[in-house]
């Protein structure tokens, strides 16, 4: 009977989302032989985003080919609205000239991103599930598919927030609910000309905006959450990532929650005769620094959401991956060329983290949400009615001494909070602002 022959790679990549393709692109260009598994028949088609990616990261790894990505739109405005039950109080800042993020379909994008991985001779192996590693005298050397084993010296984990596979190693275990995020989202169909109006954009352009939201969900214990809206160049995403133990502690359903957002006076009329496209969720992870798992043993390492690398506070996620995925990739080079692929050698990958910006701004931000959690609800609701309140006092004409009116909204303001619970409110604002400030 012959003998079948065993599949062997320098390198395997398990999850073709933007973390696993840059970790395949970095191995591929150092000459090595990488394999890039991919459990759906097509990279993205699993995976959602809220609306935009950081293109500094792109950039970084496609400095001469990064304009041909399939960009929707480049998000020059962005706006931060505090929601009353009928009010919004705004901040917006305008880069007309600058392209710093941008809109994008997962599906397109990630899509983009594997033939990019395939041009540069990275073998990528579509509707392939991956069910269990392959180890062997304490060290994992390969995958088992549902119909085979392939061995590699080194295995880089990139599939995402439910790794089975992470689990499986030991490095990561399984997630508290009060550090995970659910993201719900929709699309809705708007004609270019509605979307560039409603957003103030210069016509025929790919100019775009995004909108977060605070509040406005008009309950009397609200969860921690925070909506979004992103602009595409013919319809718009509007969806709330919500605290998964909020929802199980105060018995809500997210899809009530995104109906409660659409039906605000101040939301409604942006989608106002939208057709809704699609429906999505993803499970964000933002326990963040404290939380990390262990980020490599022998012969593994762990990238992107897998690691739990996303900076919750500034919506930076798939800058994260990517980066993280290419210095895995190189940490994984590195093991190839010099036939060493044991932990102390992969420690390396671990190193260029802490020189870069993912792990600074994790520590950074270590204690943020949890902060940010424990003041849900004057953050929620307080503060955004209050100044909701602030506003019509300021622009209005009540025939009454301007004066009086601001002296009885100080007194109600430092009455209602104390001042003790304003400082422990304003110093979770800054440090969620600039994380540094601790």
């Amino acid at each position: 009977m012959e003998e079948k022959e065993v599949q062997k790679f320098d390198v395997i990549v398990v999850g073709a989302g933007p973390s696993g393709v840059a970790a395949a692109i970095t191995v591929a260009r150092g000459g090595a032989r990488v394999l890039l598994i991919e459990r759906s028949s097509a990279a993205g088609t699993k995976n959602m985003i809220g609306g935009a990616v950081f293109l500094s990261a792109v950039k970084d790894l496609f400095p001469d080919c990064w304009q041909e990505a399939p960009y929707e739109r480049f998000i020059n405005s962005h706006t931060w609205s505090l929601l009353g039950d009928d009010t919004s109080v705004n901040i917006s800042c305008d880069f007309p000239n600058e392209n710093k993020s941008a809109s994008i379909y997962r599906s397109k994008f990630d899509s983009w991103l594997v033939q990019k991985a395939k041009d540069e001779g990275v073998y990528f192996a579509p509707s392939t599930l991956v069910k269990h590693l392959v180890i062997k005298q304490d060290r994992v050397c390969g995958v088992k598919t549902e119909f085979e084993e392939i061995y590699a010296d080194v295995v880089i984990i990139a599939d995402g927030v439910n790794s089975l596979l992470a689990k499986e190693t030991g490095l990561r275990h399984d997630y508290d609910p009060t550090d995970m995020v659910l993201s719900i989202k929709e699309t809705h169909k708007l004609s270019r000309e509605v979307v560039e109006e409603r957003f103030n954009l210069k016509k025929g352009t790919q100019q775009g905006a995004a909108r977060n939201f605070i509040g406005g969900l008009k309950l009397e214990e609200a969860p921690f959450a925070l909506g979004f809206m992103y602009t595409y160049l013919d319809s718009i995403s509007i969806g709330l990532g919500v605290n998964l133990n909020d929802l199980s502690a105060l018995g809500l359903n997210p899809s009530d929650l995104l109906e409660r957002l659409k039906e605000h006076p101040v939301v409604k009329p942006i989608i106002e005769g939208s057709e809704m496209l699609e429906y999505s969720a993803h499970l964000i992870p933002e326990g963040g620094y404290k939380k990390l798992p262990k980020l490599y043993d022998n012969g593994v390492i762990l990238a992107g959401d897998a690691a739990g690398f996303v900076n919750g506070v500034h919506f930076e996620g798939t800058n994260f991956a990517l980066m993280s995925g290419k210095y895995a990739g190189e940490t994984a080079l590195s093991a190839v060329k010099i036939k060493n692929f044991d932990k102390k050698t992969l420690k390396l990958y671990e190193k260029k983290l802490e020189r870069s910006f993912i792990l600074k701004d994790l520590k950074s931000y270590k204690d943020v949400i949890e902060n940010l959690c424990k003041r849900k609800d004057s953050l929620m609701n307080y503060y955004p009615k209050k100044a909701a309140e602030f506003f019509r006092i300021f622009t209005g004409a009540s025939c009454k001494p301007k004066r009086d009116e601001f002296r009885k909204f100080i007194a109600d303001f430092i009455g209602q909070r104390k001042l003790r619970e304003l400082f422990k409110d304003f110093w979770a604002f800054v440090s969620s602002v600039f994380g540094v400030l601790k």
